[in-house]
């Protein structure tokens, strides 16, 4: 999670967005934060908001953009030869696609090289059986920090669906993290991605982030910063990058997300289609990288539930976001309002970047799957909040399953 800008929320003071800096939005649910997103950017730092002369030069030469796309591009008076030459740096209100129908995300080979990707981590600033009727409106006392704990390497022999998402806005280059999900059109060959919203839409006053990318395993081997610098694209992304084709949050976060929040937290979680950026090989991510969590609609109310365990690549200081961290803490509840859904909230230390980060629980059929995402914390870094998944999050997950049920 990286700190942004700040507001405060029933008392716990200044908090802010953990992910990657700006805010994500698709199809149709809405969300904002009340408190401040932990997504991580360049705002503050010395991250290069510019890709590299050779990553720009090594991408234009393959570049191909699917006919769709390129119809979708001229739509908006955008010209798709110049976008692959670097018009896609153009922020300007009219050139910023805002609503769900027009995202596009043209793979751009190359573009997200080791070198790029690496500054990219410099952190800028229901009705549902389970009986949650007493949760509403309700706050418990904050939790104590729980330290996060460095995940041990290789990552993906423990956490196989876990990985970092990299994306480009008017600030620069930014980071949030993601987890592979399991996709009920293609049982055992998923394509689909869970994050946070604020890590591909900039919510109420800005529009879909840019050359969104999903890394899995990101690091894997865990090698120091000093290592990074001289790092090969097989070392930092051992099972490729993915581009979204395809991205989707809430009509909540769209309408009323922003940097400090608002009140689409609660809403704040996309779903991603995935597809390699060298081509398919025949084999879906989820069979890539051998693993997809399922995503669980009706996890228990807080009393019931024992542990759940948040995951992510901090990128704001004291950590670089090279590293993947998890907290495990027993959950409590957070209302940002009464009218709005009650909220996950955890004791960790986890800092921007850790955005959009899979909350891992045993679910609602008794085994490990995704209940949560990382959406936003106090700027201490003491704690982390999450949506409760409801029938606005399904509906998201089973309009982009939908969508590619044919493919």
């Amino acid at each position: 999670m990286r700190p942004t800008r700040q507001s405060s929320a029933e008392g716990t003071g200044r908090s802010t967005r953990h992910g990657g800096f700006p805010v994500a939005a698709a199809l149709g649910l809405t969300a904002a934060l009340a408190l401040t997103a932990t997504a991580c950017g360049p705002g503050d730092s010395s991250a290069d908001s510019k890709p590299s002369a050779s990553a720009v030069s090594g991408g234009t030469d393959k570049f191909q953009i699917p006919d769709d796309v390129r119809q979708q591009l001229k739509k908006h008076g955008i010209d798709p030869d110049k976008w692959k030459n670097g018009e896609w740096r153009n922020w300007d209100k009219d050139k910023w696609l805002r609503e769900a129908k027009d995202y596009v995300n043209p793979i751009i080979q190359g573009l997200w090289d080791p070198d790029r990707m690496r500054k990219a981590d410099k952190p800028p600033e229901k009705t549902v059986p389970n009986d949650i009727s007493g949760d509403k409106g309700v706050t418990d006392p904050a939790p104590a920090p729980v330290k996060a704990a460095a995940v041990k390497a290789p990552y993906h022999q423990s956490l196989p669906e876990l990985g970092k998402l990299f994306f480009d806005s008017p600030e620069g280059s930014m980071v949030c993290s993601a987890t592979v999900v399991q996709d009920p059109a293609h049982p055992g060959k998923s394509n689909l991605v869970w994050t946070a919203g604020h890590c591909v839409h900039a919510g109420a006053k800005g529009g879909w982030y840019r050359n969104i990318a999903f890394v899995p395993s990101y690091n894997n081997t865990d090698l120091a910063t000093s290592q990074l610098q001289k790092a090969t694209k097989q070392q930092i992304a051992p099972y490729g990058v993915y581009w979204a084709d395809w991205a989707q949050t809430s009509q909540q976060w769209i309408e009323g997300g922003g940097p400090t929040g608002g009140q689409g937290a609660p809403y704040d979680f996309a779903v991603l289609h995935v597809t390699p950026e060298k081509g398919s090989n025949g084999k879906s991510l989820e069979e890539t990288v051998g693993g997809a969590l399922p995503v669980d609609f009706n996890a228990p109310a807080v009393p019931k539930i024992a542990s759940m365990t948040a995951n992510g690549y901090p990128a704001a200081p004291p950590y670089d976001g090279q590293k993947l961290f998890q907290c495990k803490d027993r959950p409590g509840r957070l209302s940002l309002d009464a009218s709005l859904p009650t909220m996950y909230r955890l004791g960790c230390t986890m800092t921007g970047g850790s955005s959009g980060g899979g909350w891992i629980a045993t679910g609602s059929g008794g085994k490990p799957s995704l209940v949560s995402n990382t959406s936003i914390g106090p700027v201490t870094a003491g704690w982390l909040a999450g949506p409760r998944l409801g029938k606005e999050a399904k509906g998201v997950y089973d309009s982009v399953s939908g969508k590619y049920a044919g493919h």
